[in-house]
């Protein structure tokens, strides 16, 4: 008697990825000099959320040569 075996699922075509490609969208300029953001890497939909003080922000952003999104 053959099993019946649900189809594996379709592949997900993604976009190619750019690893060089950073990415930073500032969230909030607290008033304690702290800056609330999101970084990615390669896809600017998929980031992790920081928190630095101002002059390190910047520093980050110039090290990473990241590219400032805005809505």
């Amino acid at each position: 008697m053959p099993h019946d075996h649900p189809a594996p699922p379709a592949q997900t075509e993604w976009p190619d990825v750019d690893l060089m490609r950073r990415y930073v969208r500032i969230q909030e300029r607290r008033e304690d000099g702290l800056v609330a953001f999101e970084f990615s890497i390669g896809w600017p939909e998929l980031a992790v959320e920081l928190l630095l003080p101002a002059r390190a922000f910047e520093e980050f952003c110039a090290v990473n040569r990241a590219v400032v999104l805005t809505d």
